[in-house]
């Protein structure tokens, strides 16, 4: 089925904006989600191995899960497992609706094998996504992996009153995720990467962990950090971070900074405005997985997120530090074939490197 997309489905969403490309695939994958016969035909086409790790005390079948942005308003989570992923993550969400940013906000390069996006957040609200969610429970139609919710700061909330609304939508999909995701790191939201310091980090994730301690079940509170974060200013804010009790970080999200252009077409690319993901964020990922990883050790568990599109490039970010990755760009320029991909080739390479399991394999390169 990789050759199928390659040659056949990825041509022709060419000629369709890349938002609308990526509407019209959740609205095939939630068809997909709500029909057994059909995932089970995609697990028969794209099952992947098992290759289990133990993290945030979950069991993993896989490293390999999706990023957040991909299903922002979780409609299609009953699919991904279909597909091959150990564990989904959807948003970012908001604590209220939120339209986004003016459109054209979403741009891809198939030369560069980027893409860029300036979506703004856009998701019908907390309180309808948990709604949405309630009926696929009471359905009986509940993924069987692990499942992350992204959360953000709404548009119409200034910083000072970030903690609150961070608090708020946490306390609403509380009993509808295992794990949650504070993402203090979008370049889409005007101001909002200025919680990325000391004393904002602590309150969000204190005011999100007294909701938690409120309620049943210890679910981990990750943190998402921006790549362009200067060393110093991440593992001080990572620093603060533990100190109010978070349980991981994800590195990275997406990048406003731009390689240099290759050709007319990629310098046109690189010109627009919004948060850079695929293979050119892969080294900045990899090197704030690795500084993470030299300053908290074995703390608290490493997300590796960012250009992973490949076995070496997920054997990259396992290396460095990473517990579990995921992908996002990948599967717009590979399609759903590659997360089989990428896991065949790490089980090979953990089967012909002489450990004994994934967790081994985690930081070593840093050793």
């Amino acid at each position: 089925m990789g050759l199928p997309y390659r040659f056949l489905i990825r041509p022709s969403l060419r000629f369709i904006d890349s938002e609308k490309a990526h509407n019209l695939t959740i609205n095939i994958l939630t068809k997909m989600a709500e029909n057994r016969p059909a995932q089970k035909i995609l697990s028969s086409i794209y099952g992947t191995p098992n290759l289990p790790i133990t993290v945030f005390g979950k069991l993993f079948r896989h490293p390999l899960g999706l990023a957040a942005g991909f299903d922002k308003s979780a409609q299609a989570i009953g699919a991904w497992p279909a597909l091959g992923f150990s564990w989904v993550e959807y948003g970012g969400v908001t604590r209220y609706p939120q339209e986004g940013n003016a459109k054209p906000r979403m741009f891809r390069s198939n030369k560069d094998n980027a893409l860029i996006n300036r979506m703004g957040f856009n998701n019908p609200g907390a309180q309808k996504i948990r709604d949405t969610l309630t009926q696929r429970q009471i359905a009986g139609k509940w993924p069987n992996v692990p499942i992350a919710a992204n959360i953000g700061r709404s548009k119409t909330v200034d910083n000072d009153r970030a903690p609150n609304d961070y608090a708020e939508t946490f306390g609403l999909l509380y009993d509808f995720a295992d794990i949650f995701v504070l993402n203090v790191s979008s370049p889409n939201t005007p101001g909002l990467r200025a919680l990325q310091e000391d004393d904002h980090i602590r309150d969000v994730v204190r005011s999100c962990k007294s909701v938690r301690d409120r309620r049943s079940g210890l679910k981990p509170i990750l943190l998402k950090f921006s790549p362009d974060l200067p060393r110093d200013d991440l593992l001080s804010c990572a620093g603060a971070a533990l100190s109010a009790g978070v349980d991981g970080f994800i590195a990275s999200n997406t990048t406003i900074s731009r390689p240099p252009p290759n050709s007319t077409s990629s310098r046109n690319f690189y010109a627009e405005q919004g948060g850079l993901s695929g293979r050119p964020l892969h080294d900045k990922s990899i090197q704030m997985i690795g500084d993470l990883y030299d300053s908290i050790g074995g703390k608290v568990p490493i997300v590796g997120c960012g250009g992973i599109d490949s076995t070496e490039t997920a054997w990259n970010a396992i290396r460095n530090g990473s517990s579990l990755i995921q992908l996002y760009s990948a599967m717009v320029f590979q399609g759903p074939s590659v997360v089989k991909s990428i896991t065949k080739g790490l089980k090979s390479k953990i089967d012909n490197s002489g450990f004994t399991d994934l967790q081994e394999a985690v930081g070593y390169s840093r050793a």
